[in-house]
């Protein structure tokens, strides 16, 4: 059964188009996968962050970035935020954004 991606906004699709073209890449690859196999790719490209938030983890040429994602009932995939990666912990103030964000989308 083939699942759905969605975007919590316009705002967030087009962060996400605009990442450094081979980060790019593999966010595409991988969203392609997540239609087929579902969220959950495994370590290293996916991973529970606790609370229902996932991180598409992607590692390019360019660095290191996030996409933080949640599901949604009937198979849809909601990715909600990415950054780039600075430092070795996700901050924060990504992760409560992404919370706020799933709480939104969850409650529609």
């Amino acid at each position: 059964m083939i699942w759905t991606i969605t975007f919590y906004s316009q705002r967030v699709e087009e962060e996400i188009f605009a990442l450094p073209a081979g980060i790019l890449a593999r966010f595409l690859r991988y969203a392609e996968r997540m239609e087929i196999y579902g969220p959950d790719l495994g370590m290293p490209h996916t991973r529970a962050m606790g609370g229902g938030i996932f991180e598409l983890r992607i590692k390019a040429a360019e660095g290191i970035a996030r996409v933080l994602y949640c599901t949604v009932v009937g198979r849809r995939i909601v990715f909600l935020h990415q950054f780039v990666k600075k430092t070795e912990k996700t901050p924060s103030r990504e992760l409560d954004l992404a919370r706020r964000r799933m709480k939104e989308v969850k409650h529609d």
